[in-house]
């Protein structure tokens, strides 16, 4: 076998076979000639005919790959191009294809001084194998990391994101939210399954997306939301809310949900009834440990709730302003949030049995999540900012 430092030791360079030759090695071969059989016969070497059979068995190899993938011949024709120094788009006219195609092969297999078109298709044959492992199999690490975040209620974007932002160098400890969900969905099964699609907000088996649209009554001197002023909507002022009452099973309980618009905090409060003089009065003892700088304004939808928002205001001097009918968008954080809570507390659930402590909890659970809107960064983080020397906000 010739040494592969001939060049080194002064030795004759190899002989190199021709394309006949090649041929008849190949045919041999394929009959059942041993490998130093044929390379005494044709004064190579036994690498060099290792070579020429590999060669040959990716050639008469039939895969189910698609037209759009380049076949095993083009491959060697692009090689063969290469060495006799022809430019991207002459091989890739001359093969058919197209240039970024060319350009994308060679980049991925060494460039055009060390592409061999056997190794390119061996590597492109192994990517194409199925099905294949996800990252979260491979990974015991990454997959408690993920577990456990999961287990505290985090959606796979908000796992991604601080996965990427804890492990910046450490590429082995990242993964996307879409592998995730895929791991999820596509490849757990059985209890398995149940128990990690269990642990994601919507509780779901399939990924879908669901509208939905509200119906709300007029209210008597309302002011609408295009008189909010402008400051409330891009949100770079803190202190304007977002307000709603979450119902339970039936309709027969409720509790008030208030999210802060530039900071995404979230307030929390159970309800006896849904009577306005009851809703005015919980919302007023639950605002009343804010600082005035936080209390701008509130939104609220068109429900009945809040029919003596008048009294509300001069009570506390926070104006209340309503969004268009059927436009639920225009309270987005507050929508979001409530989506949120349905983890905690599940449509048709009584909510009635929670009381200020254990609502106390869910929000700080809530507020405790990073926010993919602020940075990653979570609600109590920027709450706390602004507050000061206040700390932080009280049940009322």
């Amino acid at each position: 076998m010739a040494s592969r430092s001939w060049w080194r030791e002064g030795r004759k360079r190899p002989r190199e076979l021709g394309v006949v030759e090649r041929q008849r090695a190949a045919d041999e071969l394929r009959v059942g000639a041993g490998v130093a059989v044929v390379a005494a016969r044709f004064g190579v070497s036994e690498r060099t005919v290792n070579r020429i059979r590999e060669h040959d068995v990716l050639v008469r190899r039939r895969c189910s790959l698609s037209g759009f993938r380049l076949r095993y011949e083009e491959r060697v024709e692009i090689q063969v191009r290469c060495e006799d120094g022809q430019s991207v788009r002459r091989i890739a006219g001359a093969i058919g294809r197209s240039a970024s195609t060319v350009c994308r092969e060679l980049a991925r297999n060494g460039g055009r001084e060390r592409y061999r078109a056997q190794r390119a298709e061996a590597r492109a044959q192994a990517c194409a194998r199925r099905p294949k492992p996800g990252k979260l199999a491979g990974s015991p690490g990454l997959w408690a990391q993920v577990r456990a975040r999961l287990r505290r209620r985090w959606s796979p974007e908000q796992i991604a994101a601080t996965l990427k932002r804890d492990h910046p160098d450490d590429p082995g400890m990242q993964i996307s939210h879409e592998s995730i969900y895929r791991a999820l969905y596509v490849q757990s099964r059985g209890e398995l399954r149940r128990e990690l699609t269990g642990l994601l907000r919507t509780r779901r088996s399939a990924r879908k997306s669901q509208g939905r649209v509200q119906l709300r009554g007029r209210l008597v001197g309302m002011v609408p939301i295009a008189e909010r002023p402008p400051e409330a909507d891009d949100r770079r002022v803190p202190g304007h809310w977002e307000g709603d009452l979450l119902l339970g099973g039936r309709g027969t309980s409720a509790i008030v949900t208030l999210v802060e618009r530039h900071t995404r905090y979230v307030l929390l409060a159970p309800l006896r009834d849904r009577s306005t003089d009851h809703v005015i009065g919980v919302l007023q003892d639950r605002i009343q440990h804010l600082p005035a700088h936080l209390l701008k304004s509130l939104t609220w939808d068109q429900g009945r709730e809040l029919a003596a928002h008048a009294r509300f205001t001069e009570q506390t001097g926070v104006p209340v302003y309503f969004c268009d009918p059927h436009s639920p968008w225009q309270r987005g954080s507050n929508e979001n949030t409530n989506g949120l809570l349905r983890q905690y507390l599940p449509k048709g659930s009584d909510l009635s049995i929670h009381d200020h402590a254990a609502l106390d909890e869910i929000a700080a659970e809530l507020n405790g999540r990073p926010r993919k809107t602020l940075g990653w960064d979570n609600p109590a983080e920027r709450m706390a900012v602004l507050l000061g020397e206040q700390g932080p906000v009280r049940s009322g």
